[in-house]
């Protein structure tokens, strides 16, 4: 179903300007659907992390009885059994350690994968109103930058935490054991260390989402001037590029060592806070000690004790820094994994009947752009194409000629009137299955990196390589690519940098032959070629035409001079329809516009 103009702007705003921003970790929360999964794993790495914990926290006990028994000349035997015990727990430690290591590192990696994957279908899935606002490069920097801070806590910083936190309460549970009165003076310093850490957490908290930010920004600037470079040094832009990326560098180095400046305070703090604490309550215990209130090895142990709880305070707030990092990010990922294409399937799609005919039906289509709400792109547009008949679409800039392909792809949707495929209204069908019948050729043609052979099988997956190189023959393109040393096998650059404008659209309608779809769709497909490969591939859409629906977007008005139907559009309305022929006799915008073109070509040929 597709939203309403209210709950697109909505969305538009969401995506724009991000939700606002919590203050706590519960954005973390959403990462655990990603978990269940590996539910056991998890549960094998918690039972390492116990184990590990349980170890640590035997330690001090055999140190204590060392202390208190082991010198003695009397107890000698008992000194090797206390060093056996030693290295029985350093054992279990490292055992359990490296158990914990690999699995809660598996699965950081393989949460982030699934994030990734996740995150990447459903942006693949979003309609061309989603990029309206939102940059390509954001949308990178999200599932790079963003993905690898949540593998940080993930596979590292989470389980440190939960150690630290096992340590600390375990670590608390002996210090009362050991000695009430010292212990209590440790936990009051232990809540006067919270204070510090909450209040630092959520400046860290609102840094870390900024440095996001910026970082984005940076990456966004990077895709978009790279993507654009021929452009960029043809215009001699490259110092203001310079200087615009290393002004985004700054801001971005800036916030983030602002970032780095507030996790440093909060962890000279809250360290020094920690371990004066702890020397605090050992001078304590000392004089205990010289009233023979305890013994030194009691002391020992609860000095251990309280180091291993100040240590856990201490790591807790260097990760705490990396959970309010990771929040954001999670938060901005979520974003994405989280909006909604403007146009949905509907709940219960009806099937297009096959095989298809290509049929087209527009009745009375009024269209906006939700960026350009106070302007009709179509305005009670009406038009019926018959299954086999070609149809060009004529008329100035901006009369809607390429809105009517935009809403028979259904990447948007109009908002009154009702568009038709063989009968069937769009908002019936399910967009993915409807664009099945549909090729399209477009007048910036797309060339992928791989091979040649790839591109061209981009039409149709299954394709075989003589279904590829028919393809190639009807298109004019076999021409060229016999002359490659590689031939079909030859890569391409990004973007098809390696071929000429020409040769990256014959690739483009070969593409469309091999589709084999009842509905074609071409955006002035010959534009780029000169005279000769023009004639060599209008004779192979000729052909692909025949028994096909064809709608032709034309500014060139010699390619269609040949079409029977004609339609001449203005300001979204059809204000002009017939033969070439007819049209310039009937006078009026057609004719005005033929007059031009054609006047203009004979004083070039003169």
């Amino acid at each position: 179903m597709a939203q309403s103009g209210e709950e697109y702007a909505e969305q538009l705003n969401y995506v724009a300007q991000g939700r606002s921003k919590s203050r706590s970790l519960r954005p973390l929360r959403q990462l655990f659907p990603f978990l269940k999964p590996y539910r056991w794993r998890i549960v094998i790495a918690l039972g390492a992390l116990i184990m590990s914990s349980t170890a640590t926290l035997v330690l001090p006990i055999a140190g204590r009885g060392l202390i208190d028994h082991g010198f003695d000349a009397k107890a000698a035997a008992l000194i090797s059994q206390y060093f056996l015990a030693f290295i029985a727990v350093a054992a279990v430690m490292g055992v359990s350690g490296a158990t914990r290591f690999y699995f809660v590192t598996w699965i950081g990696e393989r949460v982030v994968a699934d994030i990734r994957k996740a995150v990447f279908d459903n942006v693949l899935g979003l309609t061309p109103a989603f990029f309206e606002v939102t940059r390509t490069g954001e949308v990178l920097s999200r599932l790079t930058a963003d993905t690898t801070l949540i593998q940080t806590v993930v596979g590292s910083s989470i389980s440190v935490a939960m150690r630290m936190s096992a340590t600390l309460v375990g670590g608390l549970a002996m210090m009362f054991v050991t000695s009430l009165k010292l212990a209590a003076l440790v936990v009051g310093a232990v809540l006067l260390v919270m204070v510090p850490l909450i209040l630092f957490g959520r400046w860290v908290r609102t840094l870390s989402r900024k440095s996001q930010d910026r970082l984005a920004d940076t990456s966004a600037h990077a895709s978009e001037t790279l993507n654009a470079v021929q452009t960029v040094q043809a215009f001699t832009h490259e110092t203001l590029e310079r200087q615009a990326y290393a002004r985004a560098v700054e801001s971005s180095f800036d916030i983030a060592i602002l970032r780095t400046r507030a996790r440093a305070v909060m962890t000279a703090v809250i360290i020094f806070a920690a371990f004066s604490s702890v020397a605090g309550v050992g001078w304590v215990g000392a004089q205990d000690i010289i009233q023979h209130v305890m013994t030194g090895g009691q002391l020992f142990q609860f000095v251990i004790y309280a180091i291993l709880v100040g240590s856990g305070v201490g790591a807790l707030s260097e990760t705490w820094g990396d959970l309010q990092r990771a929040a954001g990010a999670s938060e901005r990922l979520m974003e994405l994994l989280h909006t909604k294409p403007a146009i949905a399937p509907p709940p219960h799609p009806t099937a297009i009947a096959e095989p298809a005919r290509g049929s087209i039906s527009f009745k009375e289509v009024v269209f906006r752009y939700p960026s350009r709400p106070e302007h009709a792109a179509l305005n009670g547009f009406s038009l019926d194409v018959a299954a086999g008949e070609a149809v060009a679409l004529v008329g100035p800039s901006g009369a809607g000629k390429s809105t009517v392909f935009q809403l028979l792809l259904r990447f948007f949707e109009q908002q009154s009137g009702a568009i038709y495929f063989d009968g069937l209204e769009l908002s019936q069908a399910d967009p993915t299955e409807l664009r099945k019948h549909i090729a399209v050729v477009a007048q910036d043609s797309v060339v992928f990196s791989g091979t040649i052979a790839e591109n061209i099988r981009y039409g149709r997956p299954d394709a075989s390589d003589q279904e590829v190189r028919h393809a190639a023959e009807a298109a004019a393109a076999s021409e060229f690519i016999d002359d490659l040393p590689l031939g079909y096998q030859t890569p391409l650059g990004e973007r098809g940098v390696t071929l000429s404008g020409g040769q990256r659209q014959r690739l483009a309608i070969a593409r469309a032959i091999l589709r084999d779809a009842p509905l074609l769709l071409l955006d002035e497909a010959t534009s780029a070629l000169d005279a000769e490969n023009e004639r060599l591939v209008q004779m192979g859409l000729n052909n692909l035409m025949a028994g096909r629906t064809t709608i032709v977007i034309a500014h060139r008005l010699a390619t269609i001079q040949r079409l029977s139907r004609i339609v001449v559009m203005d300001q979204g309305r059809i204000v002009g329809e017939g033969s070439h022929a007819e049209l310039v006799a009937r006078g009026g915008l057609y004719a005005r516009l033929a007059s031009l073109q054609f006047a203009s070509g004979m004083a070039l040929a003169g």
